[in-house]
């Protein structure tokens, strides 16, 4: 009986230690920075428009922010890349960071911009930035 209790509480141990959640690692993408000389960057070049629903008041439709991305690699500047950051262009976007992030950051679940709008306060510009969340 002890062994079939000892073999039941092994499996159930394996199983559980299997279950573990991939680790979702986040950066930053600002607006003043300086420019590497090797490998790939991205800076946060301007917020062109934030039509987000603020926090605090009741709106139809979630909105959407309108930046410009700068891209650069070796200290050379790619482009200049106009993003909307919304539910609806979310994969493309995903798909425009990929390829400008280095490899071990390209799993990508979640672009933002912050801060968040609320209600009656305005954002300073240079107190926005893109947080990137990817699986490690």
């Amino acid at each position: 009986m002890k062994n079939i209790f000892f073999a039941i509480l092994l499996v159930f141990s394996f199983s559980i230690s299997a279950q573990t959640k991939p680790k979702i690692e986040n950066f930053k993408i600002k607006q003043i920075s300086c420019i590497k000389k090797k490998g790939a960057q991205l800076i946060l070049k301007e917020v062109l428009s934030d039509s987000r629903c603020p926090q605090g008041v009741t709106c139809i439709w979630a909105g959407e922010a309108t930046v410009v991305i700068s891209a650069f690699k070796n200290g050379m500047l790619i482009e200049d890349k106009t993003i909307v950051i919304s539910s609806k262009k979310e994969e493309e976007n995903k798909l425009w960071f990929a390829t400008n992030l280095p490899s071990d950051k390209q799993n990508l679940k979640e672009i933002s911009l912050f801060p968040y709008p609320k209600k009656e306060v305005k954002i300073a510009p240079k107190d926005y930035y893109i947080n990137i969340g990817y699986l490690e």
